[in-house]
């Protein structure tokens, strides 16, 4: 029964960090729509689109919510370069189609992830396992195979962004219509690599607080024990 034990603990911190990871990408790109005005204007976007900033962030609230999965259909007509037009093309709207399955998919992994927690909580507890011992150490050992990978990623990104990115995009699409010409393409203009690199960061950096936060949280069960051994 232990062994049983142990993998419930194991599963229970998994499950703990796919949720932090999925929340951690939604707070990066949901909690603060700020962000992307000062992405937009770091990279000089409206230049290049040709737009207003009022502009552009009508549509990147529209794709957002999009991602989210409302609405069927990505179409915003707004104004670019002087016109009156829809900002998306037909391969703009089939790729973030493929983005938003990719998200909602997240989003239902989490659910997944939540739900597995709690049945492995509730089977330690019932089973009488001795979850002061079990919970904090299953979690480091999660914390220490997935913080490895973590790092091994961070490194490459920061070292070659462009190489992560592509490589990303060929484990997740099985097509190429990800490539986009900026000579054409509106919506690659919008989102230039230094800004898909920057909220890389940013998400990186709210999972790794998260992850150290629970980590903070797991040691309070032995501190607490050396207290009462004090008393």
């Amino acid at each position: 029964m232990k062994k049983i034990h142990w993998c419930a603990g194991i599963i229970l911190g998994f499950s703990i960090i796919a949720a932090l990871l999925i929340t951690s990408f939604e707070i990066a790109m949901y909690s603060d729509f700020d962000v992307y005005r000062q992405e937009y204007e770091k990279y000089d976007v409206l230049s290049d689109l040709d737009m207003t900033m009022d502009d552009v962030m009508y549509v990147t609230h529209e794709m957002m919510d999009y991602l989210r999965g409302e609405g069927d259909t990505l179409s915003v007509i707004t104004t670019v370069e002087g016109k009156e037009q829809d900002f998306f093309n037909e391969q703009d709207r089939f790729h973030m189609g493929e983005v938003r399955n990719l998200f909602i998919g997240g989003l239902n992994i989490r659910i997944g992830a939540c739900v597995a927690a709690v049945v492995c909580i509730l089977f330690l507890i019932i089973t009488r396992a001795d979850i002061k011992k079990i919970l904090p150490r299953s979690y480091w050992i999660a914390l220490g195979v997935i913080g490895a990978a973590v790092l091994l990623i961070g490194i490459a990104a920061v070292v070659n962004f462009n190489a992560v990115f592509v490589q990303f995009h060929h484990i997740f699409f099985d097509n190429d219509l990800w490539i986009f010409d900026p000579a054409e393409d509106y919506m690659i203009r919008m989102l230039p690599e230094g800004l898909f690199y920057d909220m890389v960061m940013r998400i990186g950096a709210i999972f790794v607080v998260s992850l150290m936060a629970v980590l903070a949280l797991s040691f309070v069960p032995k501190i607490l024990g050396r207290k009462k051994k004090l008393v």
